[in-house]
């Protein structure tokens, strides 16, 4: 009796423990996820005057995060730097306005796009510049690593001098305004934005640049964290977060999808 009453006690402690063990597995705090973002890429993801960031990028993933229940900080991290510091572990996911390619899928995983885009030139108003073609024997100004550079580096030589890389947009307009280059070539409407603060300068639309999306990017084989990212979004085109946030930056509805 003594035998059986030591090993029910003994069983019921066992039990309480795991118990115990598994509600505190439960209720553990979710592990806090990093997002990288380039914080000079207005009206994507750029600092307010309270050094705040903020932006079209920005409110997509924290809409997202919210639908999901995921807890997420957002690191500024230069566009130069993005990939690596997913590579590394440093960030767990990028939204900075990258360009789903065939290159880039390669190495890593993309969500849906969450917004459609292209190239757009800018250039000085005395320009005649009308294409990209009209680039070759001129100096231009890119991001370095992005979407621009990809394409001058095919259509002039990846080694050309007259490809100029820089950091981020504000720089490349910067370079074009002060008379550095001749044109310089981003994403349309980060491009757009900027050309717009920017007097004596206007944009080229090249109908060859062909339509890109810009989707949010994590390590390759990261599917539990993919699918909760692709979830998220979708949720939010189905409830109208998104087009709020889409008009809320672009002051228009989104294209139907």
């Amino acid at each position: 009796m003594n035998r059986t009453r030591r090993a029910i006690t003994l069983g019921l402690a066992a039990a309480t423990c795991a118990t115990f063990a598994l509600s505190s597995h439960a209720q553990a705090p979710a592990r806090e996820l990093i997002v990288a973002s380039s914080a000079t890429y207005a009206p994507f993801a750029f600092e307010n005057k309270d050094k705040q960031i903020v932006g079209f990028d920005i409110d997509i993933i924290n809409a997202i995060a919210k639908q999901q229940g995921l807890k997420i900080k957002i690191v500024n991290t230069p566009f130069t730097g993005i990939f690596g510091a997913l590579n590394n572990g440093d960030v767990d996911l990028v939204i900075s306005g990258v360009t789903i390619n065939e290159k880039r899928k390669q190495s890593y995983d993309f969500t849906p796009p969450y917004f459609a885009a292209r190239q757009l030139i800018a250039v000085p108003k005395s320009s005649t510049v009308a294409s990209l073609k009209d680039l070759k024997g001129k100096k231009i100004a890119v991001v370095s690593a992005s979407t621009a550079d990809d394409i001058a580096s095919r259509e002039f030589g990846k080694t050309s001098p007259d490809i100029r890389r820089f950091e981020s947009t504000p720089l490349i307009i910067s370079e074009l305004a002060g008379g550095g280059v001749d044109a310089a070539m981003g994403d349309n409407g980060v491009i757009a934005y900027r050309v717009s603060q920017t007097p004596g300068l206007k944009t080229v639309d090249d109908k060859s640049f062909p339509e890109e999306g810009f989707g949010i990017v994590v390590k390759k084989g990261d599917k539990a964290l993919l699918d909760k990212l692709t979830a998220g979004l979708a949720a939010i085109r189905a409830d109208g977060s998104y087009a709020t946030i889409y008009k809320k930056w672009f002051n228009k509805e989104p294209d139907a999808r």
